[in-house]
Parts: C-alpha cells; sequence; structure tokens
C-alpha cells in the first residue's frame, strides 16, 4: 500500500504543476495528432508497443485508473468538462525510484473512447521506450568513447 500511496502523491504534485512540467501542454487528441502517431491506417491488431501495455499492476479509484510498473506510471483520469465526457492521461517514467512525468494528453468527443486512448497510450509508451533506448545506446557509447 505505501508505493500506491507514493504513486497517489506523486500525481498530486504532478496535476499541481502541470503547467511546468508540461510547458508544451497537454496534447490535445485530433485528427492531425492521430495521423502523426499513425493511428489512422493502423487497425491495432500488430501494434509493436502492444506488449508494452500487457504487464501492468491496475488499481481504480473514483476519480482515476492508476497502471504501473517497474517503468511506466499511467494515471488515467475520467472527467467531465462543461458537460462533455473527457480523459486525461498522465505519462510518468519510472526511473531509479523517481517518476518523472514525460506527457499528458487528452481525449474529447469522438476521440473518447477506451479503445482509442489505449492505442494511443501504447503507441506514445512504443515512442519514450524508444527514445529511452536510443538515449541509452548513445550514453554508454559516449562512455565507451571516452575510456579509448
Amino acid at each position: 500500500m505505501d508505493k500506491i500511496a507514493g504513486l497517489d502523491s506523486s500525481y498530486e504534485q504532478f496535476m499541481n504543476h502541470l503547467p511546468e512540467l508540461i510547458p508544451d501542454g497537454v496534447l490535445e487528441v485530433d485528427l492531425p495528432l492521430l495521423q502523426k502517431l499513425g493511428l489512422l491506417n493502423d487497425d491495432g491488431t500488430a501494434s509493436s508497443g502492444q506488449s508494452l501495455t500487457r504487464y501492468f499492476h491496475v488499481v481504480e479509484a473514483k476519480e482515476k485508473i492508476t497502471l504501473f510498473n517497474d517503468q511506466f506510471v499511467i494515471w488515467v483520469v475520467p472527467e467531465k468538462i462543461e458537460e462533455e465526457p473527457t480523459t486525461l492521461v498522465l505519462i510518468a517514467m519510472n526511473n531509479e525510484s523517481k517518476l518523472k512525468l514525460e506527457l499528458a494528453f487528452v481525449t474529447s468527443g469522438i476521440y473518447n473512447t477506451s479503445r482509442l486512448v489505449l492505442r494511443i497510450i501504447e503507441k506514445l509508451l512504443s515512442e519514450i521506450q524508444e527514445n529511452e533506448d536510443l538515449i541509452f545506446h548513445f550514453e554508454h557509447h559516449s562512455q565507451a568513447k571516452s575510456d579509448e
């Protein structure tokens, strides 16, 4: 339960400081974003990131759903904004027992379906993982060069 309390505390901090933590702002899901992510022509059956979402612990609370594993923590927050159902999603990296908020996105209207939200999460997790792998590779490659 201490882990859940820590995740809830991190969530509260992230929500209270969202503008500073995500200076580019929360991504609003729309047609251009789906095109950019390559989700318009993808039926979701052969997604390379699909395996990333299979190994999460899930904790449901009244105000949010928390998914977490050794690499990521995801908060899915259903809300009503001006009477329109909306879903806010926060994705954080779980590094060395410290969480780092990577991005946030919001869906509403025709884009606010559970299937689409999950496909977007899968795609973004895959992209974050690719970036982390590249950073790791460059850091270790750079370190090997400096050791020579």
